[in-house]
């Protein structure tokens, strides 16, 4: 099961709809968290001084910081603990990536060897630590003399009728790109007769 983390404003929603006097299961499908996830947080505003009878002024930014703080997982260097056992087998990731393998080989690989964490963790690491999936910069074309190249692609150029019998038919042409002031001229590969 993953875990989800709950932002601030989804904790002072919780403790505000459990000051207004609603129930463990009420706040939890108003908020939209787990029932159980509504009782810690609020066990442990109960306990940093929320009282139930106040208002919702009580819900201070020192108090929201203290609640999440004692219910939230310890990350001193703000990883979780999954991205530091990725990390542990960085060298052996960065040498399976660099034979070209998938990443979800690699996740495959990471199982065999007991290294059990998810895909998105690893995708996540290694987008971020190694690199992984980036684009690799443009090779830029150095400007020539006008006339001196052509470039010619094939497209669709759309929908257009038929002259000669009324069908709308899709028309693939050629298109020719002349490095003078980057113009461009295409039509379609036969002499046939086309309406708009």
């Amino acid at each position: 099961m993953s875990y989800r983390e709950v932002s601030v404003i989804e904790v002072k929603e919780m403790l505000r709809l459990w000051l207004d006097g609603r129930g463990y299961r009420e706040v939890a499908r108003l908020s939209g968290t787990d029932r159980k996830t509504v009782r810690r947080y609020v066990d442990r505003a109960r306990a940093c001084g929320l009282d139930r009878d106040g208002d919702a002024c009580q819900l201070t930014d020192e108090l929201l910081a203290a609640v999440i703080a004692e219910v939230r997982p310890s990350r001193p260097n703000g990883k979780s603990q999954t991205w530091e056992i990725i990390d542990t087998q960085r060298e052996q990731v960065q040498a399976w990536l660099k034979q070209d393998l998938t990443l979800t080989k690699v996740h495959t690989l990471l199982g065999r060897r007991g290294v059990v964490v998810s895909y998105r963790t690893l995708h996540r690491y290694a987008t971020t630590e190694l690199g992984f999936g980036q684009r690799r910069a443009t090779v830029p074309v150095a400007d020539c003399e006008p006339g001196s190249e052509l470039q010619v692609d094939f497209g669709r150029l759309g929908l257009l009728t038929d002259i000669e019998d009324g069908r709308r038919r899709v028309v693939h042409g050629l298109i020719f790109t002349r490095c003078i002031r980057g113009t461009c001229s295409f039509g379609p590969p036969t002499g046939r007769p086309w309406a708009r």
